[in-house]
């Protein structure tokens, strides 16, 4: 296994200035050709502290990849940094020189001041040409571990990496080959899922791992497989899906790339059904939830959203009474909403959502977090009363998880 490490460089990162979209980019692209990333790093602009991480990512990584610190003022010292490292000295690289002339040329600019400096690398570098801009990337190799470092800058780190870094690394490593299938499953917990497929799990081959991916209302298995043979991988972690089906088959919604809305929306379509939505306590996401979705039109009519009590009379024809006699957030009122939203948007089903969000609102009775779902079709109104946790969006996003959940179970 030939293992990577990323460090990026820079005291806005650490000060939370700017956001580091990089390293998260970079150890998906390392993964595709049989590299794993071990560890991330981020460190101020000292020369102290990049030459430590330096002889740590050492002892870890055949790979190190940096990023930042390559501009041209005085606090950009990662190529000073590097010829410390290595014990070496900068000199100008003619043609590292000549591509930032010819960069500034196109431009209708000269190259003047500090930019020169740019084109001044260590003598043990080997220069990596940056199209993008005027900072180059370098390349070390030192006792079989190879340095790479480049700008910053995401569309600049990313246009080296695509054309250069990768297949450079693929021909320099014999990489092994990795493969990643996930399941994903919804309506139960990671503890609870881990104790139902305990027996699979510790009967995995030694080459095929399972990593648990939690997030709120679902859990993603990934099955990573390593190994020479892509296709050989692929029959194996399909067959050992398919031991594992069985068990957790009810809360399993997709495989891949496939969000819950996304399966949900599927299976609307391949039965020709079509919803409508009454929103109170989630005030639309569960609308935005459908209709993010591209296509969604073919299944998704619309939605009211009767936050306030005189919508809920008004323009969905809850009943005064009902109001009045069992509150908002009840079964009766939700049963109601979804019903009514259904004949009035002439939908197969209608779906409905009241509750407390939070973070106030909440009574001994109704405590915040309570909510009440609802699926209405022609034949059966199904309901679900929910009790949640006391934050706002994460209510809002659970409520959606779980009707959007109930609506897949209907329809399985």
């Amino acid at each position: 296994m030939i293992k990577a490490e990323i460090i990026t460089i820079g005291d806005e990162i650490l000060y939370g200035q700017i956001t580091d979209t990089n390293t998260q980019w970079i150890s998906a692209e390392l993964d595709k050709i049989g590299i794993r990333t071990v560890r991330k790093s981020s460190v101020g602009d000292t020369e102290e502290s990049i030459l430590s991480i330096f002889e740590e990512a050492t002892k870890r990584a055949n790979v190190i990849l940096v990023t930042g610190g390559l501009g041209p003022t005085k606090d950009d010292i990662t190529k000073k940094t590097f010829c410390k490292f290595f014990n070496t000295q900068m000199a100008v690289h003619p043609q590292a020189l000549e591509d930032l002339k010819a960069f500034f040329q196109k431009r209708g600019r000269e190259v003047t001041g500090l930019n020169l400096g740019q084109a001044e690398l260590p003598l043990n570098a080997e220069y990596i040409h940056n199209k993008l801009g005027t900072a180059p990337g370098m390349w070390f190799e030192q006792n079989e571990t190879v340095y790479i470092s480049m700008p910053g800058v995401p569309y600049e780190m990313k246009g080296l990496m695509s054309d250069l870094i990768l297949p450079k690394l693929q021909t320099f490593f014999k990489t092994p080959v990795i493969f990643h299938k996930i399941i994903r499953t919804v309506g139960i917990g990671e503890s609870l899922l881990a104790e139902k497929i305990e027996d699979w799990e510790d009967a995995l081959p030694s080459h095929i791992r399972l990593a648990y991916l939690p997030s709120m209302g679902s859990v993603k298995m990934r099955l990573t497989g390593f190994g020479s043979d892509m296709a050989v991988l692929e029959q194996e972690i399909d067959t050992e899906i398919q031991k594992v089906m069985p068990i957790i088959e009810e809360f399993v919604y997709a495989l891949g790339e496939v969000e819950l809305e996304e399966a949900v929306g599927k299976m609307l379509k391949a039965r020709n059904l079509t919803v409508s939505t009454a929103e109170s306590c989630t005030g639309g996401y569960l609308a935005h939830q459908f209709t993010k979705i591209a296509g969604s039109s073919a299944y998704y009519y619309g939605s009211i959203i009767s936050y306030d009590n005189s919508v809920k009379i008004n323009q969905l024809g809850v009943k005064e009474e009902t109001l009045r006699d069992f509150g908002a957030v009840s079964e009766e009122t939700v049963i109601q909403m979804a019903q009514n939203v259904r004949q009035l948007l002439h939908t197969d089903i209608g779906l409905a959502t009241s509750g407390i969000a939070g973070p106030d609102g909440g009574t001994p009775e109704k405590p915040v977090g309570t909510i009440w779902i609802a699926l209405a079709t022609a034949e059966q109104t199904i309901t679900q009363k929910l009790q949640l946790g006391g934050f706002r969006e994460q209510n809002i996003h659970s409520t959606s998880i779980n009707i959007l959940n109930l609506l897949r179970k209907v329809l399985k």
